[in-house]
């Protein structure tokens, strides 16, 4: 049958004549200067049609050269010479060179291991407790290049239409991106693959707002009820996540297990089109559960219009079953089960496959038709589209939002996810939703979810979850009270960055630059390797998240950190810290490890309602003082294609710090419609002693007010419809840090003998200088908590 158009993904699979260099068996083609792909085939067959991972390869002819000397072909580009012996592909007959300025700085030979591999991510963390091993991504470190092999990739048919090959034979990919001293171009690397295997799509932003999930049977009251308390507490939510509950669970044997449905059970749920209707009009999307492997049992309200439409007697009760791998079954699995629901309410799916990857195509998984087929299908009316599933191999970042799995809710389990989470980028994997909080097992740790969901605002999504256990849901009242302010906080902080977190958005589906990337993507050295948990977030923030819990001195959950070179603050302390160093971070619960730089700038929305993620009327921009930065904040309609016909807008933000620092606000470029015509801004200056400023828009003065407290000053504007422009009147000084007050605060909240605080603190208050004040540290009778505590203050600033 011909495929429904809208099941065609876009591709541009054949290369241009140009880039190839061919021979009776063997075929390279020469991408870019440091990608090529590499081809063996004894029939001398090649494949030009797109395959599941690699969907373009109409790139511009780069500039190499080709050089046959009979049984030796050699070609070269500015940064890697191949060289290859006319036979079979092997470490005896296909080498490669790469190099920088001039000279050769690696070699590498076809089938040899290399242990360099930053590594990518994995399929699942289905009920794996602490790290897990990771397949292959294609980053490697000194400068080693990484073969990607895509031999055992079906082809995606002229009709969209995915196949087994017609011959198997050797079709690969080599990465060569280590070619520039100090600069291993991770990030070139990344935006090279993206060309080659699609862009990440553009998220609707509602997705980057907080996520409720949870295993259980919700009645329709008790549903609508809860909504309505996170309202009441100010606890915000932009997408309802309904698990398998919704449909029937207890059916008779004869028709399955009840792990598969599609008919909502009117039993807990009796109007479930006012349910989504409602919750709709509170703000939130809906996204529904589904298992379909059991495929359709005569007990579903839809199962005899899908018999007959699949050609079976629906009197037979006969079970529709699952075929993935049929077109017939893909459009009706479609049409019958899933768009009447969409009508109903339902903005996206899901996709909850557990049972394998075999299908009855040969190299076929099912779990990657379902991402690709149901991301294709919710993109049919123009909207942007959204799945929830499980990572199914490398081009799966096209298939957003990932899924990782049914996580264990303890310590280890928290500790592999910030890792976890940024190493996959390196195989373009930058949209993870986890089980925030732990889904299953574990225990009842305050401390533990307070943490994770910490780590969860700073996530690419942040989704909490749990198993159907009464005393495992993630409702932060169910909580001690310091963890519920903790919770609240951090879930609202979600929402107010979400103006950042689009442009971020925007960012990495034009740029290919992950919102989460590993430390060594810009900062390459030894120390952006090792300190493994810490990530970047977006451009201005870098994340040290808390991963173990407090110690019984200090009171404070710790992380160990590095700084890289340059002067940056805490995003929640305001603490000025000159980089270059490592150390622990301690915090309390209310905080975690969050560093901006110099010149950092960062956009919030002022929340007028609680489940708010719209281009926001009021805002905060957190301006940190010291250095020279541009901010460019994204915005259009938040759900359309329309971006794509120029319909969205930039503000440019941009600090210039000088004897006379400005900071200004750039009059929105681009569609109108695409931001709100007036905004109030509060904007914040971080670090900055004191300081008297003037006030323009468009040129001229403005009325503004303003307030300095602690080391931040604030200058609050309203109506601001054109270019705003804070000038600074004199050179700015940028305050030191309150060493005193951060060591009364650590030895305050420290629970250890108070003749030993005061004895501590006396000798430190009476020392002259920092060097002194450390000997009395290391010198002190406590343990090695508080010490390391108090040496982050003292030698934050150089």
């Amino acid at each position: 049958m011909k495929l429904n158009e809208i099941y065609n993904c876009k591709k541009t699979p054949k290369s241009r004549e140009g880039a190839i260099v061919r021979g009776d068996n063997y075929r390279f083609t020469v991408l870019t200067p440091r990608l090529i792909r590499m081809e063996y085939n004894e029939s001398g067959y090649f494949e030009d049609r797109a395959t599941q991972v690699v969907t373009n390869r109409d790139f511009e002819v780069p500039k190499y050269s080709a050089t046959d000397e009979g049984d030796v072909l050699t070609i070269r580009t500015e940064f890697v010479e191949l060289i290859y012996k006319k036979k079979p592909f092997s470490k005896y007959s296909l080498t490669v060179n790469t190099y920088a300025d001039g000279a050769m700085i690696n070699i590498w030979k076809y089938d040899v291991e290399s242990a360099t591999n930053l590594k990518g991510t994995c399929r699942t963390l289905d009920r794996v407790e602490g790290a897990c091993p990771l397949e292959n991504g294609i980053m490697s470190r000194n400068a080693t290049p990484v073969l990607f092999d895509d031999s055992d990739s079906l082809v995606i048919n002229d009709d969209g239409w995915a196949s087994p090959r017609e011959e198997k034979y050797t079709d690969c990919y080599l990465f060569c991106y280590g070619c520039m001293p100090d600069n291993y171009n991770y990030k070139l690397a990344l935006r090279e693959f993206y060309m080659l295997t699609g862009a990440t799509p553009l998220l609707p932003r509602f997705s980057l707002g907080n996520w409720w999930s949870r295993y259980h049977a919700y009645t329709q009251d008790e549903y609508t009820s809860l909504m309505a308390r996170f309202k009441a507490e100010g606890v915000p939510f932009a997408v309802s996540v309904i698990d398998i509950d919704w449909h029937y669970i207890k059916i008779d044997p004869k028709y399955g297990s009840g792990w598969t449905g599609y008919t909502w059970n009117t039993e807990l749920i009796p109007d479930y089109k006012g349910l989504l209707s409602h919750l709709h009009s509170e703000g939130m999307e809906v996204t529904l559960n589904v298992h379909p492997a059991e495929g359709v049992a005569a007990h579903e309200s839809m199962y005899t219009e899908m018999a007959k439409a699949m050609g079976k007697d629906p009197t037979t009760e006969e079970k529709v079953l699952f075929e993935i791998e049929n077109p017939k079954f893909l459009e009706n699995y479609f049409n019958i089960l899933h768009h009447p629901y969409e009508e109903d309410g339902v903005t996206f799916w899901w996709v909850d496959w557990q049972q394998g990857s075999v299908t009855s195509v040969p190299g076929l998984d099912p779990l990657w038709m379902l991402n690709h087929f149901h991301t294709l299908d919710n993109a049919r009316n123009g909207k942007r589209p959204l799945i929830l599933s499980r990572y199914a191999g490398p081009g799966s970042h096209r298939y957003p939002v990932g899924f990782s799995g049914d996580t264990v809710s303890t310590w280890p389990s928290l500790e592999f996810q910030p890792y976890f989470t940024a190493t996959a980028s390196n195989i373009g994997y930058g949209w993870w939703s986890h089980d925030i909080g732990g889904h299953m097992l574990g225990k009842r740790d305050c401390e533990l979810v307070s943490r994770w969901i910490q780590l969860g605002v700073f996530s690419p999504i942040n989704r909490l979850h749990s198993s159907p256990s009464p005393f495992f849901g993630k409702e932060p009242w169910n909580f001690d009270k310091i963890s519920e302010i903790t919770m609240k906080k951090f879930l609202r902080l979600r929402h107010e960055l979400i103006p950042y977190i689009y442009s971020m958005n925007f960012r990495a589906h034009t740029l290919g630059e992950p919102i989460v990337m590993p430390l060594y993507y810009t900062w390459d050295n030894l120390m952006s390797h090792e300190y493994k948990n810490e990530f970047t977030f977006g451009t201005e923030m870098l994340v040290s998240p808390i991963t173990k819990p407090h110690d019984s001195d200090t009171m404070c959950g710790s992380a160990d950190t590095y700084l890289p070179d340059g002067v940056w603050y805490d995003f929640f302390t305001n603490r000025r810290y000159d980089g270059g160093k490592t150390f622990t971070a301690y915090r309390e619960m209310y905080d975690m490890p969050v560093f901006v730089k110099a010149g950092g700038i960062v956009p919030m929305a002022k929340l007028t309602h609680v489940n708010d993620v719209e281009n926001p009327e009021n805002m905060k921009i957190k301006v940190f003082a010291g250095a020279d930065n541009v901010f460019e904040l994204y915005e259009d309609d938040g759900v359309s294609y329309e971006y794509e016909n120029g319909k969205y807008a930039v503000t440019k933000m941009e600090l210039k710090w000088s004897d006379k620092p400005t900071f200004t606000i750039g009059k929105p470029s681009g569609e109108k419609s695409a931001t709100v015509a007036k905004r109030n801004y509060e904007i914040e200056f971080i670090g900055v002693a004191e300081t008297a400023v003037s006030v323009s828009e468009g040129g001229k003065e403005k009325t503004f007010t303003e307030n300095v407290n602690d080391g931040v000053f604030t200058v609050c504007v309203e109506n601001v419809s054109d270019a705003l422009t804070v000038s600074f009147a004199k050179s700015v000084e940028l305050k030191k840090n309150d060493v005193n007050a951060d060591i009364c605060r650590i030895l305050h909240i420290a629970e250890i003998e108070f003749a030993t605080k005061d004895a501590l603190y006396e000798k430190l208050m009476g020392c002259k200088g920092k060097t002194e004040m450390l000997r009395e540290v290391c010198n002190a009778n406590v343990s090695d908590d508080i010490k390391r505590a108090l040496c982050e203050v003292i030698t934050a600033e150089d």
